[in-house]
């Protein structure tokens, strides 16, 4: 017997095999269709629009269900400038030789530099936090539980859900990103930044790096048993 409140699975919607399949081909070739991009166009994008990704987002499974997430959509300008020369300083002193010749060879192939034009050109910057309390209610004081986890899954649904609605997304993670927090004068005691995405059009002259195309083999990632 559950010892706890529940209502009816009513909206879940069942397919037919074959449908199921086909569903599943259409997303994984839509899946192929997404790219990081690094050049992006200063067309506008709605507002509504940005609203509805990150409400499909906040559908992400999270430990208890406390949502310890929090995402910041910033289209101001001044903002944006302030984050692109603090992102810009960090990221001098790590291609100067901080973050270590292995990892500097790593992103060789993919053209990364400490120039960040799109943090000032793309519309929207959404700055995502992670919470160490919180709670199913906004008021809550609880501890949160897989956190990190919790907001890697509403990361990954809020990149998907820009890229069905036909935008271009590139994530960052300058480190240490510890000026978000005061640029978007965040909880600095109960909040941590977890990743800044940049959305938008691409630009006209966007490119994919032929690097970023090669992804591993099923046989690669997956084992079946």
């Amino acid at each position: 017997m559950q010892d706890h409140a529940c209502v009816p699975l009513s909206d879940y919607q069942e397919f037919s095999p074959e449908e199921m399949l086909n569903r599943a081909k259409t997303f994984y070739a839509s899946c192929q269709r997404r790219h990081t991009i690094r050049s992006f166009s200063d067309r506008p994008v709605s507002r509504e629009l940005i609203e509805t990704c990150i409400r499909a987002a906040g559908t992400a499974p999270s430990g208890a269900n406390h949502q310890p997430w929090h995402f910041v959509a910033i289209q101001d300008p001044d903002v944006k400038r302030q984050i692109r020369q603090q992102a810009e300083a960090l990221e001098s002193s790590f291609y100067a030789g901080r973050a270590g010749e292995e990892w500097l060879g790593a992103l060789k192939p993919l053209g990364t530099d400490a120039h960040k034009p799109y943090l000032e050109n793309a519309p929207w910057l959404i700055a995502i936090f992670s919470q160490k309390r919180g709670g199913i209610h906004a008021e809550d004081n609880q501890l949160n539980y897989y956190v990190h986890e919790s907001v890697g899954l509403a990361t990954g649904f809020l990149i998907q859900a820009l890229h069905q609605a036909g935008l271009v997304t590139l994530t960052h993670t300058p480190k240490p990103m510890s000026f978000l927090t005061e640029v978007c004068q965040r909880d600095a005691d109960n909040e941590r930044p977890y990743m800044l995405l940049i959305a938008g059009y691409p630009a006209q002259d966007a490119t994919v790096p032929e690097h970023a195309l090669v992804k591993k083999s099923l046989d690669e990632i997956a084992t079946f048993i």
